[in-house]
C-alpha cells in the first residue's frame, strides 16, 4: 500500500526534528522538505511559518509548556505541544483545527495526553498571554539570556526590548532597481520605499522576470551604507574582498555605471561561476572575479593597487536575527570573539591592497561592538597612517531593514 505525502504539519515537525540534530539551517531545512513531500506554495507558506515561529518563540513555547505539563518530555512530543501551541497563540489558526491536526501528528497512544494540554492551554488562553508581558526578556523574546545581558552593556535597555521585539517579526523582501538595465514597466508587486530611493518592498510575488533579466536585485536596503560611504567613481580600481553572492558588487556597478574596474573574490572558489554569472546579469561584463583568502597576507600583485577596498567580512549575523531566525541558537560568546579575531586579521590583511589615498569600507551585518567599532578602533590603534572618516551602526528596529555596520577608512 502506498504511504500517503506528508502534510504541511508533519513536514514542520520534521524540519524541527532535522534542525535540533544539528546539521543544517533552517531555512535549507524547509527547502528541502517542502521538496521532498512536494508541497503547494501554500503549504510550503505554512510550513516556514510553522518552523520559523517555533524557532523564534522556542523558549517562550517551553515555558508554557511546563506550566501546563510537569515532568520530562521527549524531544518528539515537546515539539508536537510548540507546533499547536505556536497555531493557538502566534500564528491565530483556528482552535479546533490546531488542536486536531496536531493531535494528529503524536503517536497513537500520547493523543489523548496531546489534547488534553492543548485545551488547558484554551482554557488558561487569557492568564497566559497576560502573563507572558511580565516575563523575563530571554523568555518573553526567547532570545539566549548571555545575548540579552551583552546588548544590555551595549545599549539602552528601552532599546534592548526595541531590537529583541523586532527580532521576533517576520522580515520583509526587498530588491533594488538596476538603473543599468531598466524594468519594462514596474511589476505591481513592488512598493517603492521612501527611504531609500530605488528600491522596494516586495509586497506579493517576487518578480522572477526581472530578477532573472538583472533589472532587480534581491537586496535587503542596510547594505546601501556600505555602499554610499565607499563612493565608488567610474574608472576606479575597486575590490569587492568578499564578494559573494554579488549583492554589494553589484551595487557597485549601478553606482558607477557599470565603469568600475571591479575585481570580485571570495574564499570558496565554488562560488564564483555563480558570482560572475549574478554580476553579469547586472551589465557589466568586465568584472573579474578570483579565489581569495583574505585571512592570508595580500597577494603581491594586489599590493597598494586598489582606490577603494570594500571589505564585508564574515560575521555573527547579530543584525539579521529576524531574517535569519536560527542564529540566535547557534552563536556563543566564543564564536564572536573567534570572529573578531578572524575580522581582525582579514581587514590587516586587506589593507595593503589600498593605494596611499585610497579609502577602505570595513562592513559587518553585526551589531555587536566587538565586531564592528573594537575592531576598527584596533586596527587604527596599530597603523597611525590610517584615519576614520565615518562610521555608521544601523540598528534594524530602527531603519526597519537588517542590522548592519560600515566604517570609512582613509589611507594617508
Amino acid at each position: 500500500m502506498k504511504n500517503n505525502p506528508p502534510t504541511s504539519r508533519q513536514t514542520a515537525l520534521t524540519c524541527l526534528m532535522r534542525w535540533h540534530e544539528g546539521r543544517s539551517f533552517a531555512e535549507t531545512l524547509v527547502d528541502r522538505e517542502c521538496s521532498r513531500a512536494a508541497l503547494s506554495t501554500a503549504d510550503r507558506h505554512l510550513v516556514q511559518a510553522l518552523v520559523f515561529g517555533v524557532l523564534r518563540n522556542q523558549t517562550w513555547l517551553d515555558h508554557v509548556i511546563d506550566s501546563l505539563r510537569k515532568g520530562r518530555l521527549d524531544l518528539e512530543m515537546r515539539l508536537i505541544l510548540q507546533l499547536g501551541l505556536c497555531q493557538l497563540f502566534l500564528l491565530g489558526m483556528a482552535d479546533h483545527a490546531a488542536v486536531y491536526e496536531t493531535v494528529n501528528l503524536a503517536p497513537a497512544r500520547l493523543r489523548g495526553l496531546v489534547n488534553a494540554i492543548l485545551r488547558n492551554a484554551l482554557r488558561r488562553e487569557k492568564a497566559i498571554l497576560e502573563e507572558r508581558e511580565k516575563l523575563p526578556l530571554p523568555v518573553l523574546y526567547s532570545t539566549p539570556a548571555w545575548l540579552v545581558q551583552r546588548w544590555t552593556q551595549q545599549m539602552e535597555p528601552q532599546t534592548v526590548r526595541a531590537l529583541l521585539h523586532w527580532n521576533n517579526t517576520t522580515p520583509r523582501l526587498y530588491v533594488r532597481a538596476n538603473p543599468l538595465v531598466p524594468v519594462n514597466g514596474m511589476p505591481a508587486s513592488l512598493a517603492p520605499l521612501d527611504r531609500a530611493p530605488g528600491w522596494f518592498s516586495v509586497d506579493g510575488a517576487l518578480p522572477l522576470e526581472e530578477i532573472k533579466a538583472g533589472s532587480l536585485y534581491v537586496a535587503d536596503p542596510s547594505t546601501r551604507y556600505a555602499i554610499d560611504l565607499l563612493a565608488p567613481r567610474p574608472g576606479e580600481e575597486i575590490l569587492d574582498a568578499c564578494a559573494a553572492p554579488g549583492g554589494k558588487s553589484a551595487a557597485i556597478i549601478a553606482a558607477t555605471g557599470g565603469k568600475a574596474r571591479l575585481t570580485a573574490t571570495d574564499l570558496h572558489e565554488h562560488r564564483l561561476p555563480t558570482l560572475k554569472e549574478n554580476l553579469d546579469r547586472q551589465g557589466s561584463s568586465s568584472v573579474r572575479t578570483a579565489q581569495a583568502d583574505w585571512s592570508l597576507p595580500c597577494p603581491p600583485e594586489w599590493e597598494r593597487r586598489f582606490d577603494a577596498v570594500l571589505l564585508d567580512v564574515p560575521c555573527s549575523n547579530t543584525g539579521v536575527i529576524q531574517r535569519r531566525v536560527d542564529v540566535r541558537w547557534r552563536l556563543t560568546p566564543e564564536e564572536i570573539r573567534r570572529l573578531a579575531a578572524l575580522q581582525k586579521t582579514i581587514l590587516e590583511n586587506a589593507s595593503h591592497a589600498v593605494k596611499p589615498g585610497g579609502r577602505l569600507v570595513y562592513s559587518t551585518c553585526s551589531i555587536d561592538a566587538e565586531e564592528d567599532g573594537l575592531v576598527v578602533r584596533d586596527f587604527l590603534q596599530n597603523h597611525p597612517e590610517w584615519t576614520l572618516k565615518e562610521e555608521k551602526l544601523i540598528l534594524p528596529h530602527e531603519e526597519k531593514s537588517d542590522g548592519a555596520y560600515a566604517a570609512l577608512l582613509i589611507c594617508a
